[in-house]
């Protein structure tokens, strides 16, 4: 075959964006009111019964082999993974993955089709996801004579607890099904514009790692500190000191962020406590510096508790979870070149954006296996108006964020650009 005629092949087998638009538009009312249903009726991760049910059920109407209850946790529970498997003569694999679970969160949108679910949204556009692999993969049905392989479809739980990803692993998924080529995924964006997305290269969210550490002294009465050593001023100290391991023991060059989320000691006012306990969440982007903010918190505890005299067998307890941990996610950078390109011909360069990393944290990394065996993209898909966008770059206040009570992506260009970018990705990556 001559380069000339492959070109003509290769052409042939690529659809614009309006030959695809022509394909979605027609499903979007339908698939509007699945996501209003979604959003109305939010479970929280471990939970995602129904939701799944709901996915497993219209993958398996639009012509995927379905299997439900992928997945298991370590205290051995199943979880609620959705496999929906399509396989289209030879060719590579590819995994397409969507979150599925909703946030412990009172919403305050004032949507007409709002949680009905008290203290529980989607805040963080699982929803949105959903709808988008729907439409999608009733897209690529239709579309079976444009392109070659496995078709992958995860329905992921657990999401925002960062341990569905591990479940489904844990649970042989790489063995009971094909072991993927390429693995993309998508995540709202309220910063970006609806109708627009955008690719990063490399890291694009940090590891996330939850550290619980115990402050012990010895307790008494408040009238007699002399007689006591007390956790509550150690854990001040220790609170400002971890403030400078990544102001002053690490890198400006290597991002990382150390949060205490809580702080919890004491029981009266004239009582001091044995012990405080604190909650932190350790970010970063490499495992190197990541082992380094865990041995700096270690040995500032150490370093406090022997300044302040407290007993060796009172020393600060730090504690590492084994369970609330995720790697970084990391778009593989040719992969990111790439698709970068299709979305740019499917919806307009000018609606494709670079986009700087962010140290949010996410589990789908995990999908790639260590040493990123798996090329893995995540890109990000606008989900703001414009004018909203606009009154906040005038005003100064920030639009809702992901986890706001009053986050309301603009559903019909949103899911409708994410089925462009996501069809358009399939089709390149199973030409």
């Amino acid at each position: 075959m001559t380069q000339s005629a492959l070109v003509f092949l290769l052409a042939a087998a690529t659809l614009s964006g309006s030959e695809l638009g022509g394909l979605i538009d027609p499903q979007m009312p339908g698939l509007v009111a699945t996501y209003q249903k979604l959003h109305q009726h939010p479970e929280l991760s471990y939970e995602e019964e129904r939701t799944s049910a709901l996915l497993a059920a219209e993958l398996r109407k639009a012509g995927f082999d379905v299997t439900e209850h992928v997945g298991r946790y370590p205290d051995g529970k199943p979880a609620f993974g959705v496999v929906a498997l399509l396989v289209n003569g030879p060719g590579p694999v590819l995994l397409v993955r969507t979150d599925m679970d909703a946030l412990p969160v009172e919403e305050q949108t004032g949507l007409p089709y709002a949680s009905l679910a008290p203290g529980k949204m989607h805040a963080c556009g699982h929803d949105i996801h959903m709808t988008v692999m729907l439409g999608m993969a009733r897209t690529l049905v239709q579309l079976k004579n444009r392109w070659r392989g496995t078709l992958m479809l995860i329905g992921q739980p657990a999401e925002e607890r960062i341990a569905g990803a591990r479940a489904m692993l844990a649970d042989g998924l790489y063995t009971r099904f094909p072991k993927p080529d390429f693995a993309v995924a998508l995540h709202d964006d309220p910063d970006t514009e609806a109708g627009k997305a955008g690719v990063t290269p490399g890291p694009v969210l940090a590891s996330s790692t939850s550290v619980d550490v115990t402050i012990r002294g010895v307790g008494g009465h408040g009238a007699h500190p002399d007689a006591t050593k007390d956790p509550i001023v150690a854990a001040a100290q220790y609170i400002l000191a971890i403030q400078t391991i990544v102001s002053r023991q690490n890198s400006p060059l290597d991002p990382a962020v150390v949060t205490v989320g809580s702080i919890h000691g004491g029981s009266k006012h004239n009582i001091i406590p044995d012990e405080v306990h604190l909650q932190l969440s350790i970010r970063a982007y490499s495992e190197e510096v990541r082992e380094k903010i865990l041995a700096a918190l270690s040995r500032t505890a150490s370093g406090i508790a022997l300044a302040a005299g407290i007993p060796e067998d009172r020393a600060p307890i730090v504690k590492v979870s084994d369970t609330e941990f995720t790697p970084a996610t990391y778009n593989d950078p040719e992969l990111a070149r790439r698709l970068k390109g299709v979305f740019a011909a499917t919806i307009g360069a000018q609606n494709v954006l670079d986009l700087r990393p962010e140290m949010a944290s996410e589990d789908f990394g995990r999908f790639g296996l260590d040493g990123r065996q798996i090329p893995t993209l995540m890109f990000r898909l606008g989900a703001t108006p414009a004018e909203k966008l606009a009154e906040s770059r005038r005003t100064g206040t920030p639009v809702p964020s992901l986890h706001s009570s009053r986050f309301a992506p603009l559903p019909e260009p949103t899911i409708r650009t994410g089925i462009l970018c996501m069809t358009a990705a399939v089709l390149d990556l199973l030409k």
